[in-house]
């Protein structure tokens, strides 16, 4: 299954993005903290030139602690800064405003060198692909709603600026996802934590390939979750992954007639309840599992 679009509301918000670069002092690229390589534009780099940039792996606490550490260091050893946050409730929201202050010190003090004793607020982009958590961030900075929320992809759709007190400035701009995927695992791993609209692709493709990762990194947790006695020893097996899908399939009652397993509903079932934290912190990829080092 090849995955690739690139709806027009996308394209015009990087031709956007683009022109109001030149008055922005720093951006903040949000990522999934499950999946931050593949929740990362490739074309970021590209359109955002060397602006001073905070990384934030948002929803961090649906994502398994140990790797998002070995996430940390990895951006870190990349030059990046990057920050562990739960947007929804607000966690770090004030280590956030440090951090952009921090990226800004050596223009605040070339600006008292000239004399400039209250600089102006920062003027922050803020970047992601859908679904990320944009509009609840902005939100929780700015202490009260202006953003548009949801739970699928797409909901913002221009862009505005918005403050934050009196020390920032943040532009808001629609998720940008990019024209086609070379690794399909990434289109997967989108799909899995809902960046991509589920009706452009199969629930049983997507659950079929997050079960097999569940069932080789965090397979206690597939076991005490839905029940399931015993896992298979070879989860590149598709036939044991699949009798492990219809074995969830029958502990939640997704039978049709003949007590036949009703796969595409065990698919969402399985999706659902691992977008919502059910299956315990679970992350869909760590370093080690990049092949290729694209930073």
């Amino acid at each position: 299954m090849t995955i690739q679009w690139f709806p027009g509301h996308m394209t015009r918000a990087r031709r956007q993005i683009e022109d109001k670069l030149k008055l922005i002092d720093v951006v903040i690229e949000l990522l999934d903290a499950r999946i931050p390589l593949s929740s990362r534009n490739p074309m970021i780099d590209e359109i955002l030139q060397n602006k001073p940039r905070l990384v934030l792996l948002n929803k961090n606490d649906l994502a398994d602690p140990a790797v998002t550490a070995k996430w940390v260091a990895y951006f870190a050893d990349h030059g990046l800064d990057a920050l562990p946050v739960d947007a929804a409730n607000g966690n770090q929201m004030k280590e956030i405003m440090a951090r952009c202050k921090q990226l800004m010190a050596a223009k605040f003090e070339a600006q008292k060198r000239k004399g400039i004793k209250n600089p102006r607020a920062i003027r922050a982009l803020i970047v992601g692909i859908p679904n990320v958590g944009k509009s609840t961030l902005i939100n929780r900075l700015a202490g009260r709603k202006i953003a548009a929320t949801g739970d699928k992809p797409g909901v913002t759709k221009g862009q505005q600026w918005i403050k934050v007190g009196t020390e920032m400035e943040l532009l808001d701009t629609p998720g940008i996802l990019w024209p086609k995927f070379e690794d399909q695992q990434v289109g997967m791993r989108l799909a899995a934590t809902g960046a991509i609209k589920e009706e452009i692709l199969y629930p049983e493709d997507i659950a079929f390939h997050t079960m097999r990762y569940m069932i080789t990194h965090y397979g206690a947790s597939l076991q005490e979750r839905f029940g399931i006695e015993k896992l298979p020893d070879d989860p590149d097996n598709n036939d044991a992954v699949i009798e492990v899908m219809e074995a969830v399939g029958r502990k939640r009652g997704a039978l049709m007639s003949g007590g036949r397993v009703d796969l595409e509903k065990t698919s969402l079932t399985i999706l659902r309840e691992l977008r919502a934290g059910k299956m315990g912190r679970v992350s869909l990829e760590t370093p080690e599992d990049i092949q290729q080092d694209p930073l």
